[in-house]
């Protein structure tokens, strides 16, 4: 049951000082697609717009 015990508390503590960092980076991941999803709408809206010749 010690061991068990000791194995719980090392990954508490790791979880611990692991979760800023994890949602850091997925923080970091959801800007990224946002400034994406961004540039490709801004890139859309720049493209020449042809009328058909009747």
């Amino acid at each position: 049951m010690n061991t068990a015990m000791n194995y719980l508390t090392v990954l508490f503590v790791f979880l611990l000082l692991a979760a800023p960092s994890l949602y850091g980076m997925a923080h970091d991941r959801r800007i990224d697609r946002q400034l994406k999803a961004a540039a490709a709408r801004r890139a859309d809206s720049r493209a020449p717009r042809y009328e058909k010749a009747a």
